[in-house]
């Protein structure tokens, strides 16, 4: 038995001894009990460390409502995307589960798999829902509906090896530009250093640069145009060239060879075993390195620094401006009271709290943040506090379809294998096909 799972039937023995005493006071006129109620959660967390913080959140829930039987239930990343549409159609559906909210989230909020969780945020004159940051609650919101409790905010940005910058003499403070980065990969290929470590056998990896490219170059107004159906779409000339800001890179040749077929972890262990200087990563990259490294320690902290994604000279978009996920808990149609309660839990300051103090998340309530301790955790932590506009990932928020194609053309383009106008073009007939 995994230590994901070991929990779950702890607690199911729990809930057994529960049952069992519940009957025996009946038989024996002590009184009546109430009957148990099971909450399923399904999650996709892999570090044993991380899951051992959640199960013991749903203990101390479980003290204090005994008659609630918390139960953490695993699927793998790949196989939760492949597997949820017929989970949430069968006898074994959870109450709620991880979800990256964006386009995703909108599709599943309209198949009647959901339930509308806008009702108990607003109760008691909107505690629950001020108990968030707004722009979280906002995030997981369509038309006037939340469809998942908020959890974390992700960042996407660059993390680095200082000591292979400092052999191939670069610094970290001098990339502010997109230039500035193409020189720095220059110098560091110069020095024998593979520049990146990429993760293309995945492809969602490679996107997050087009995506950052497309904001950079033409701001939030000409992707949320894009994005809406309106003016010149994914033609718009400042998202073609973003493609060919890529295309730049990618002539650079600045990933590990066979990064192509490399899949994420594979990626960060690349990083971790200090094989490449950079990667461009979520905010708990420093952890993820470490138990994708080959010797299972990676590098050490003190030897990793961070840096915001370049800007590019006369783009519309702000340095401020920033990529990552907004994710949440969707909470499926027929999910008890109790499941909703127990969200509302597992997601207040005092919870999110300790989960940012175990390096776990960037907390979304309120009053939490101060349990941000690490110090890159901190520093992407304030790096969104400074957000103009922070951007779902494109892949999620464009939905399933169109995301495929985003992430697909933005391999072709920094292979080689793709023009940026047919990349642009390929993504708008995508869109267009949903529309």
């Amino acid at each position: 038995m995994t230590d994901v799972h070991k929990g779950s039937a702890l607690r199911g023995k729990r809930a057994a001894v529960f049952a069992a005493a519940a009957g025996l006071s009946m038989l024996t006129g002590a009184g009546a009990a109430s009957a148990t109620t099971v909450v399923k959660w399904m999650h996709l967390e892999l570090d044993p460390k991380f899951v051992a913080v959640w199960e013991d959140i749903a203990k101390k829930y479980e003290a204090q409502h005994p008659d609630v039987d918390v139960q953490l239930q695993f699927l793998e990343n790949e196989a939760f995307k492949a597997k949820l549409p017929t989970l949430l159609q069968s006898n074994d559906v959870p109450d709620f589960f991880y979800s990256w909210g964006g386009g995703v989230l909108k599709q599943q909020s309209e198949t009647g798999a959901l339930q509308d969780v806008t009702e108990a945020l607003d109760a008691d004159s909107g505690k629950l829902r001020n108990a968030y940051n707004p722009a979280a609650v906002t995030g997981l919101t369509f038309d006037g509906k939340v469809w998942a409790m908020p959890y974390k905010v992700s960042l996407v940005s660059f993390f680095y090896n200082k000591d292979l910058f400092a052999k191939a003499g670069v610094k970290a403070e001098d990339i502010k530009t997109w230039p500035n980065l193409l020189d720095a990969v220059g110098k560091l290929k110069a020095a024998g250093i593979v520049p990146i470590a990429g993760g293309g056998g995945e492809k969602w990896p490679i996107h997050f640069y087009w995506s950052y490219l497309v904001m950079r170059e033409g701001g939030q107004k000409v992707f949320d145009a894009a994005k809406n159906g309106k003016g010149e779409g994914f033609l718009d000339p400042t998202i073609i060239k973003a493609g060919d800001d890529l295309i730049e890179l990618g002539k650079l040749e600045p990933f590990q060879p066979g990064y192509l077929a490399t899949t994420w972890p594979q990626a960060l262990g690349v990083f971790g075993d200090g094989k490449a200087a950079m990667i461009l990563g979520f905010e708990n990259t420093e952890a993820n390195q470490r138990k994708n490294a080959g010797d299972g320690k990676g590098l050490d902290p003190a030897n990793i620094g961070r840096f915001a994604f370049p800007v590019v000279e006369g783009g519309a978009g702000k340095a401020t401006d920033t990529l990552g996920g907004l994710n949440g808990w969707a909470v499926t149609k027929n999910a008890s009271k109790e499941a909703i309660d127990f969200l509302a839990f597992l997601t207040n300051a005092d919870n999110e709290r300790e989960m940012a103090k175990a390096g776990m998340i960037l907390p979304v309530a309120v009053g939490a943040s101060d349990g941000v301790t690490n110090p890159l955790l901190a520093e992407s932590a304030k790096q969104l506090a400074a957000s103009t506009w922070h951007q779902n990932y494109f892949d999620q928020d464009l939905g399933a379809a169109v995301g495929r194609v985003v992430n697909d053309v933005a391999v072709e383009i920094v292979s080689g294998q793709m023009t940026s106008q047919d990349g642009a073009q390929q993504i708008q007939d995508a869109f267009e096909l949903e529309q």
